[in-house]
C-alpha cells in the first residue's frame, strides 16, 4: 500500500536552487508528525537538493509581478514549491 508525503519548501526567490527560507512537512503514512518550528534548519538547503533526494516536484508558485507600493510586503512567502514523495507502508 502506497502513501503520500508532502514537502512545502518557500524559498528566497524562484529559482529552484535558491536557499529555502520557510518549509512544511506532512506525512501521509502516520510516521511522523511535524509542527511548524519543530525545527531550526530546513529538511533541504535548495528544492533542488530534495529533487536529488528523491522528491517529486509537482507544484510551484505562479510568477506574478508585484502591484506598486508591494514590493517589500512581508506578509507571506511568495515563491513555494511542492513536493511528494509515494512510500511503501505495512496495511
Amino acid at each position: 500500500m502506497r502513501r503520500q508525503k508532502v514537502l512545502v519548501l518557500y524559498t528566497s526567490n524562484s529559482a529552484l536552487d535558491s536557499a529555502v527560507v520557510g518549509w512544511s512537512r506532512y506525512d501521509g503514512t502516520g510516521e511522523t508528525r511535524h509542527m511548524a518550528g519543530d525545527a531550526e534548519e530546513p529538511p533541504y538547503r535548495t528544492g533542488l537538493d530534495a529533487l536529488k533526494d528523491g522528491w517529486r516536484l509537482f507544484q510551484a508558485s505562479q510568477l506574478l509581478p508585484h502591484s506598486r507600493g508591494s514590493e517589500f510586503d512581508v506578509s507571506y512567502l511568495k515563491y513555494e514549491f511542492w513536493f511528494e514523495q509515494l512510500v511503501e507502508v505495512n496495511p
